[in-house]
C-alpha cells in the first residue's frame, strides 16, 4: 500500500515513524513533510492550504490511504474534498471538524449530548464581553473560538488584565479570525489530561491516557504552547475515569453526530480535567494531539495501518496491542517561543543518539539546508524515550538532550514529574 501523510510536524514524523514499520506499506508520501520525515517518507513540497492540489496529488501517486495530521485541513474541509473524488482518507468531514474548529460549537453540542463541561457563555461583540466580564463575580478562562495552534486559552489573573485579553483577541486580531468570536468558560479546578480515540463514525476504540504539558515554563507557568511535553500512561486517569469518558463522553458525541448526519472517521481527543476521580471535558481536538502522539505511538506494539485503514473504510477492526512500557516526550524548542522566534539555526548531535535503545527523535520544525538539518519553527524536536519504569524513561530522554544543540534550544526540564506527586 500507498500511504500519504498530510503534514510535517512531530505528530506526522511520529506517523511516519510506526507506518514504516508496517509490512504491508510499500511507499510513505510525506506533505511536505520535514528533516527527520525525509528518512522514511518521500516528502513533497506542497502547500497544504489547497484540498484540490492535495487530492490530485493522491491521484497521481495512486495513493491507498491519505492521513490528515493537522487540524487546519480537516477544519477546511480536506477530507469532503477526498471523498467527492472516491479517495481513502482518515478524518472527519468539515462539519465533524468543527469539533476543534469552533469553541462555540463544541460547548454547545457538549451541552446538548449532556456531556459534562464546563459553564460558557460566548459573545461576538467585544463590549459585549467586556460587560460580561464586569458582572461576573468569579473571573472566567477567555478562549478564542477558532484555530490558534494551541495558544488560543488565555486564564486573567484580574478583571483587567481579562479585558486586555480581550481587545488583544477581538480588536487587535492577537489569534486573527480565530479570535471573531470568543467563550467565557467557568474556571474548573483539577489536573488535565488527554485521552484519545479512533472511530469508524461508530464504534471506537480509546488509547490509553496521556498527559500534556502546555505551558512554556516548569511548573505549568507562562503561557500556553502547542505542548512542550507529555508522557503515557498517566496515574491520573484511572480505569474509572476511562470508563466514563467511554460512557458520558465519546458514546454520546457518536450518537449526536450520527443524528445530525455527520461522517466522523478518525481521531477524538477528548482534553479533560480531572478532579477527585470526575471528568470535565475542557475541549475536542479532531486529530492525533502533538505531543501526545509520539508517545502513545512508540507504546504501541500492534501495526497501527490496519486499524486507521478501517476506520477510514466506516468498518472498524482490530485490537491495539500495547507495551508494558511508559514513554516520556520532551520538546526542544526555539528562543522565543511561543512568541516570535529565529529560523536557520544548525541543529548539532543528532548523528550521537542513532545508537541509543528504546529512544528517538521526532522532529517538527527543521528542515534541509546546504546538507545540515536546521531550525524551522518554533517546537523543533521531541526526543522520545520508552522504559518499563516511568523514571527511567525521563532519565534516558533528559540525557539524550545533552548531546543536542542548536542556538537559543530551550525545553522544560521538569516533563513527567506530574505523575509523582
Amino acid at each position: 500500500m500507498i500511504v500519504m501523510i498530510v503534514g510535517g510536524g512531530g505528530r506526522e514524523h511520529a506517523l511516519a515513524w510506526k507506518l514504516y514499520q508496517s509490512p504491508v506499506i510499500t511507499e510513505i508520501l510525506a506533505v511536505p513533510g520535514n528533516a527527520g520525515i525525509s528518512e522514511l517518507a518521500k516528502c513533497l513540497d506542497v502547500s497544504t492550504d489547497d484540498p484540490l492540489q492535495l487530492a490530485e496529488l493522491a491521484i497521481q501517486h495512486e495513493v491507498d490511504l491519505t492521513i490528515i495530521g493537522p487540524e487546519a485541513p480537516l477544519v477546511s474541509g480536506i477530507v469532503d474534498v477526498f471523498r467527492a473524488k472516491d479517495l481513502r482518507v482518515l478524518g472527519p468531514c468539515k462539519k465533524g471538524a468543527l469539533l476543534e474548529g469552533s469553541k462555540a460549537w463544541a460547548k454547545n453540542i457538549m451541552q446538548e449530548c449532556g456531556i459534562p463541561t464546563a459553564s460558557f457563555e460566548v459573545h461576538d461583540s467585544y463590549e459585549d464581553a467586556v460587560k460580561s466580564i464586569r458582572n461576573l463575580s468569579v473571573l472566567p478562562v477567555i478562549k478564542a473560538d477558532g484555530l490558534a495552534s494551541g495558544k488560543g486559552v488565555l486564564i486573567p489573573g484580574t478583571k483587567e488584565e481579562a479585558e486586555r485579553y480581550l481587545y488583544e483577541i477581538m480588536i487587535e486580531k492577537c489569534f486573527g479570525d480565530a479570535g471573531n468570536q470568543i467563550v467565557l468558560e467557568e474556571k474548573l479546578t483539577g489536573e488535565e489530561a488527554s485521552l484519545l480515540a479512533i472511530t469508524d463514525g461508530e464504534n471506537l476504540t480509546i488509547m490509553p491516557p496521556a498527559q500534556d504539558h502546555k505551558p512554556i515554563g516548569e511548573g505549568d507557568t507562562g503561557p500556553n504552547t502547542g505542548g512542550m511535553g507529555a508522557y503515557s500512561p498517566t496515574p491520573l486517569v484511572t480505569p474509572q475515569i476511562i470508563k466514563q469518558a467511554e460512557t458520558n463522553v465519546f458514546r454520546p458525541l457518536l450518537k449526536a453526530f450520527k443524528q445530525k448526519g455527520i461522517d466522523y472517521r478518525g481521531i477524538i481527543y477528548a482534553g479533560l480535567m480531572i478532579n477527585q476521580n470526575e471528568l470535565n471535558v475542557l475541549e475536542f481536538n479532531v486529530r492525533f494531539g502533538d505531543p501526545e502522539a509520539q508517545v502513545l505511538l512508540v507504546r504501541m506494539d500492534s501495526d497501527l495501518l490496519p486499524l486507521l485503514k478501517s476506520a477510514a473504510d466506516g468498518k472498524l477492526q482490530g485490537n491495539i496491542q500495547w507495551k508494558n512500557d511508559a514513554a516520556v516526550c520532551v520538546v526542544l524548542a526555539s528562543a522565543g517561543y511561543p512568541g516570535t522566534y529565529e529560523k536557520g539555526k544548525v541543529i548539532f548531535g543528532l548523528e550521537h543518539l542513532s545508537n541509543y535503545s528504546s529512544l528517538t527523535v521526532f522532529h517538527a520544525g527543521t528542515k534541509i539546508t546546504n546538507s545540515s538539518i536546521v531550525t524551522s519553527g518554533g517546537r523543533v524536536l521531541g526526543v522520545t524515550s520508552w522504559h518499563p519504569e516511568l523514571k527511567e524513561a525521563i532519565n534516558r530522554a533528559y540525557q539524550a538532550i545533552n548531546l543536542i544543540h542548536f542556538e537559543g534550544c530551550y525545553y522544560r526540564k521538569d516533563i513527567g514529574e506530574k505523575a509523582f506527586k
